[in-house]
């Protein structure tokens, strides 16, 4: 994929603006921000559907850069995203890559023990068919003998070799089929080991957004108990302007632990996106929101990072959104029903944060 450079589509705009019937530096840039923006959100939306499982994360990352575009942005900040856009793309590059490649040896390598088996078991077959056949036909040639006793010796002896080559013939065949349930076992094992690592979000650790929004759907098909909470930290943009992107991953992967610590072990936590995360509870209303409460108090607080110049302490709030899965409720509008009461709780702290401050 070829990359797009914000800095140097602004170094080069000037001359085509006018061809594009854009007059003034202040249209050009809102034009050039914009069609980046879409750009960013296009190349997210291409990753989750070439790789499901690695794509979300990117996809999450370049919402996260194109919502923060804007006119008073610096060349220099446009150039350290477009630094962060390239580093994201490789690096999603790469797991991808990994991803399929691991995948598609194990595929490989599980049909190769397969054939292997059953080219085995033919074998196997033929050799016991083969033995069988010598039996039988010692025992066509018994109507020829006339002695009693020798008849009776070839019966025995015949009978002995028939029992020895199905014995042998039950226990090559069961060894096979052990040796095969255990190859199967072992691949199966590797590509659901494979399938986790998709699962989970590359930086915190926590489930991914596309888990979770399975998870949900599986809840809702199920008529199982659902809450949803959706938590965003505040300010998180100033913590990225203010200490770098490496801080703000850092406070993120932080925060993640915290929440992981607070939850209960029934509890499904994620990333959402960006600076949100989200939590699935099989319980009623009452029951979580007397854990969000709990949770709040647990997750918002100082937090120690490492700074530029050593470790600082950095004060962090967070707004929670929490819903309950209502009859007939699609995943759409539960999620949509907590965005909705997330965002009122951070207006809410707002208000009140500029109330006490008069």
């Amino acid at each position: 994929m070829q990359m797009i450079s914000l800095k140097k589509y602004l170094d080069s705009a000037s001359a085509g603006s006018k061809a594009l019937g854009i007059t003034g530096e202040k249209d050009m840039l809102s034009a050039t921000m914009a069609a980046y923006g879409s750009a960013l959100l296009g190349m997210g939306s291409c990753s989750v559907d070439a790789c499901p499982g690695l794509g979300v994360g990117l996809k999450q990352r370049f919402d996260e850069l194109s919502s923060n575009l804007s006119r008073e942005m610096s060349r220099e900040s446009l150039a350290t995203m477009d630094g962060d856009v390239k580093g994201s793309l490789e690096e999603w590059g790469r797991r991808t890559a990994r991803h399929y490649r691991l995948k598609s040896n194990e595929v490989r390598e599980l049909l190769i023990v397969m054939a292997r088996t059953a080219e085995g078991v033919g074998q196997r077959d033929q050799r016991c068919a083969g033995q069988i056949n010598e039996v039988t036909a010692r025992l066509t040639a018994i109507v020829s003998l006339d002695d009693l006793t020798e008849i009776r010796a070839s019966i025995e002896s015949s009978a002995a070799e028939l029992k020895t080559s199905i014995e042998k013939m039950t226990s090559e065949g069961k060894a096979a089929i052990d040796r095969l349930r255990e190859q199967v076992s072992t691949y199966q094992a590797k590509l659901e080991e494979a399938e986790e690592v998709a699962s989970r979000d590359a930086l915190t650790g926590l489930r991914s957004r596309l888990f979770a929004e399975s998870l949900i759907e599986r809840q809702i098909i199920a008529g199982r108990q659902l809450c949803v909470a959706i938590i965003d930290i505040d300010a998180f943009k100033k913590v990225n302007d203010e200490h770098g992107h490496l801080t703000g991953d850092e406070l993120l992967k932080l925060f993640a632990t915290e929440l992981v610590s607070a939850c209960r072990s029934t509890d499904v936590i994620g990333r959402w996106g960006g600076d949100e995360f989200i939590i699935l509870l099989d319980c009623g209303l009452a029951e979580a929101s007397a854990q969000m409460d709990r949770l709040r108090k647990w997750i918002c607080g100082n937090y120690t990072v490492r700074g530029k110049s050593g470790p600082e302490k950095l004060k962090v709030n967070a707004s929670i959104g929490l819903a309950e899965h209502m009859p007939d409720e699609s995943m759409k509008d539960i999620l949509s029903r907590a965005d909705a009461a997330m965002y009122e709780n951070k207006a809410a702290c707002r208000a009140a944060g500029a109330s006490s401050g008069r």
